[in-house]
């Protein structure tokens, strides 16, 4: 089975949630540049991960990107359908 660049990077941009899940808030920048995607294109993968409910944004200072539910609970079978 053959993925989309859209769900491989939406699969590692939640990957990048994951390791981080509990500790802190990611921002979309550092998100990028670790897993080597266009921060622009990410920008919009995170929206769509929003609308879907896993990501949730914190605006501010101290604002990024968190998971909405625990690890254990995410189901990657919604990012296959992208």
């Amino acid at each position: 089975m053959k993925l989309s660049v859209r769900t491989r990077y939406a699969t590692r941009a939640i990957l990048e949630l994951v390791l981080h899940y509990g500790k802190e808030d990611v921002l979309v920048k550092d998100i990028a540049k670790s897993q080597e995607i266009s921060t622009r294109y990410l920008e919009h993968l995170i929206v769509f991960l929003q609308t879907i409910g896993l990501v949730k944004t914190i605006r501010g200072k101290k604002g990024g990107c968190i998971l909405t539910k625990p690890p254990s609970e995410i189901n990657l079978v919604k990012l296959l359908n992208l």
